[in-house]
């Protein structure tokens, strides 16, 4: 066989071409590789909690239902409380007391605007504390309140 004179530059182009097709599969099995970064044996895969204000709200409840259930949770206290020896309780008259439609009762947003607005009230009259004590005019509570609930939900 004779020599062949094979310069750099040859070399260099038939290295490329068979690194070719080596390239083509790595790259196509990337994606794969990526998506599996922090999962394994000993890896704590789980999804986080969904925020509160990120869950869909909850289907309606029929209230067939629901009257069941309470009635079925009636039927069983009233017979532990019988099984005690303690006074009898009326399951219909409890039962109707539970179901029946209540204005008086706060709703639950009502109940947490409350809370919210006890919490700044608290905070409010920290911060009087803190003005009293520097010997700086304290401010009005409420005043205060309604001011800094309004910067945070847009209106008292």
């Amino acid at each position: 066989m004779g020599a062949v004179a094979i310069d750099n530059g040859t070399v260099l182009v038939l290295i490329a071409l068979a690194a070719i097709p080596f390239a083509a599969f790595s790259f196509s099995r990337a994606e794969q590789a990526y998506r599996s970064i922090g999962k394994g044996a000993l890896s704590i895969d789980q999804d986080l909690p969904v925020p509160r204000y990120l869950r869909r709200p909850e289907a309606a409840i029929d209230p067939a239902v629901q009257a069941a259930e309470v009635r079925q949770m009636l039927e069983a206290k009233a017979g532990r409380l019988e099984r005690r020896g303690e006074a009898p309780l009326d399951v219909e008259a409890e039962t109707a007391r539970l179901l029946a439609p209540t204005t008086e009762a706060p709703s639950a947003g009502a109940r947490q605007d409350a809370e919210l607005r006890a919490e700044v009230r608290q905070l409010v009259v920290t911060r009087n504390e803190r003005r009293m004590r520097k010997g700086l005019e304290p401010l009005d509570v409420e005043a205060e309140t309604d001011r800094q609930l309004g910067d945070f939900i847009g209106s008292p």
